[in-house]
């Protein structure tokens, strides 16, 4: 843990040593790194994964929604996707911006403090419905300013110059051109929700969005806003973590198109036309980021688990996967079921396992501590969400669908695997931030680390 001590540093001080001032501001964003970590893993494990767990628990009770409020999902669903995704999306992102002077880390203090609450206050008004009708714009209006500012914040944030020629315009690569595209997915989102939320406070009388609104919100999320920011960090540490080339960048271009226009599509209700873009998009960013050919080295897997490579391109086969069962759900879901398989394949074992596979490689470099606490534990929550996910994916078509009444006993079984494993994964990191070593060295002579 840092002493409060090395915090009070005169102006002097700073001035005669650069160096230590500068290893002082990385000092302060890794701490701000670690409040944006830590609220994202509470929205995972308790408002998103656990009330997951007890709306599948219900579910197959009943042998389908029965009496469960649509409420209920939705509030684990936004706690998953902006309490968990959003946070370490949002945090990273102030993380990487340049930090200048004493006031730097109060926007993104003040965007933590004013995400957090808004998504505490949707779990709430979603699971209790306490003063929803003023919660629900009040929550969305809180994560809609949190975005405006992490945008303002960003905007200050130059492209490195572009190298002399006649063009003097700076040339953005392509793994900045998805992350943008992922943050316009993020934007559209909250303008989506604020937009709704208002319409339910002054008319709805149900505390959940109507249900064909639900799905293009549900695309708009899913492959508007996650895959796409996804893929850019993908195209930006996967080459030098795995060893493998760099991203084909005319495919990884084509990839980013079918995207966009299959999300376009999926929200203003072309499903079938939207799955088949969504689905070929999977397959055409598993070639642009060279997935499927030899490393040419061998994998950075210092400080994690040697099966680091393995599940990365297991997360890639889910997305592939979530794709696929998507296009068989436009063309035959008659109950849900084959939708919630695709929607789960990609949000678990697509986002999840990326999560899980590559933030105990950077976060806790990015938090200041030299490696993740266990490697073991890394592993475990790894083979727990896939074990989890694959019980779930492949039995909720049959359930829903009235296939084969055994997997309505499987679903339990896949949400308490995913349940520990995600227990796991966040334990782990807590533990990390609360008991690692740092890996700042506290001398005069001290750099801030450069993250790779």
């Amino acid at each position: 843990m840092i002493a409060e001590s090395h915090f009070n540093v005169t102006p002097t001080s700073e001035a005669n040593n650069p160096n230590r001032a500068i290893a002082l501001r990385e000092r302060q964003k890794s701490l701000m790194l670690r409040a944006w970590i830590l609220s994202g893993l509470f929205f995972m494990a308790l408002p998103g994964t656990l009330l997951g767990f007890s709306n599948l628990m219900a579910i197959s009770t009943h042998h389908g929604l029965g009496t469960l409020p649509a409420a209920w999902m939705e509030g684990h669903g936004h706690a998953q996707m902006f309490g968990w995704i959003g946070s370490f999306i949002l945090g990273i992102g102030f993380y990487s911006q340049p930090a200048h002077g004493r006031s730097a880390l109060r926007i993104p203090m003040f965007t933590f403090a004013l995400w957090t609450s808004g998504v505490g206050m949707r779990w709430v008004a979603n699971i209790y419905g306490w003063h929803w009708r003023i919660l629900f714009p009040l929550s969305a209006g809180f994560e809609l300013i949190a975005v405006l500012l992490f945008l303002s914040a960003a905007s200050h944030h130059k492209l490195p110059e572009a190298a002399q020629g006649k063009s003097a315009k700076p040339q953005m690569e392509v793994w900045m051109i998805s992350v943008l595209l992922g943050t316009a997915g993020l934007v559209a989102g909250v303008i989506f929700n604020f937009a709704e939320c208002l319409l339910l406070s002054n008319r709805g009388s149900l505390l959940s969005f109507p249900h064909a609104l639900d799905q293009k919100y549900l695309v708009l999320l899913g492959w508007g806003f996650l895959v796409p920011t996804v893929w850019g960090f993908s195209a930006r540490w996967l080459p030098a973590f795995l060893a493998i080339s760099r991203p084909d960048v005319r495919i990884f271009r084509m990839a980013l198109l079918l995207d966009v226009v299959g999300v376009l599509c999926g929200v203003v209700g072309w499903a079938k036309l939207a799955t088949m873009l969504l689905a070929s998009s999977a397959v055409a960013i598993v070639l642009a980021l060279h997935l499927t050919q030899r490393p040419h080295g061998h994998a950075k897997v210092q400080g994690i688990h040697p099966s680091f490579p393995s599940f990365i391109r297991i997360a890639y086969a889910w997305l592939v996967i979530a794709g696929s069962m998507g296009m068989w759900a436009a063309f035959a879901d008659q109950h849900g079921g084959i939708w919630g398989a695709s929607r789960h394949a990609l949000t678990v074992g697509f986002g999840a396992t990326m999560v899980f596979s590559i933030g105990p490689r950077i976060l806790p470099h990015f938090g200041g501590v030299s490696t993740i606490f266990s490697k073991r534990l890394m592993f475990v929550a790894l083979l727990l969400l896939q074990v989890g996910c694959t019980l779930r994916v492949w039995s909720e078509p049959l359930a829903y669908e009235g296939l084969l009444l055994f997997a309505w006993k499987v679903l339990p079984m896949s949400g308490m695997l995913e349940l520990g494993g995600v227990l796991i994964f966040a334990t782990n990191l807590a533990l990390t931030f609360v008991l690692g070593r740092s890996a700042f060295a506290v001398n005069s002579s001290s750099e801030a680390p450069a993250a790779e």
